[in-house]
């Protein structure tokens, strides 16, 4: 079972800037699309950024213009580059793996930005 490991979040002040990983256990073939969620607490998880296999975007319009994801196929890792940092980005986030006959998770790490 392929597992999927996020790091880099933390605590930040409005305006700041964080770097998320999500590295795979393994090579994973036949990508779809990659992305990360996020699910503040009481509301449902939401998709902040994706990649298809082609490369191609696509942002939660919350997050356009501050927020890049890229991927790294030699390291097998995804990233987010979160800049300008609001509190309302206070969330865990997941980095998510989909291909025609799976979905990965990963465990989620907690980004909480305040003052």
């Amino acid at each position: 079972q392929v597992q999927l490991v996020e790091s880099g979040g933390g605590s930040v002040q409005p305006g700041g800037s964080l770097r998320l990983s999500c590295a795979a256990s393994e090579r994973i073939f036949s990508i779809k699309e990659m992305g990360w969620y996020r699910q503040a607490p009481g509301k449902q998880r939401e998709l902040v950024a994706s990649m298809s296999s082609g490369g191609s975007t696509n942002y939660a319009d919350s997050v356009k213009g501050r927020f890049t994801i890229s991927r790294d196929n030699a390291k097998n890792t995804v990233y987010l580059q979160m800049n300008s940092l609001k509190p309302e980005d206070t969330a865990v986030y997941f980095c998510s793996v989909e291909g025609t006959w799976y979905h990965f998770w990963g465990q989620g790490t907690q980004v909480t930005v305040s003052s």
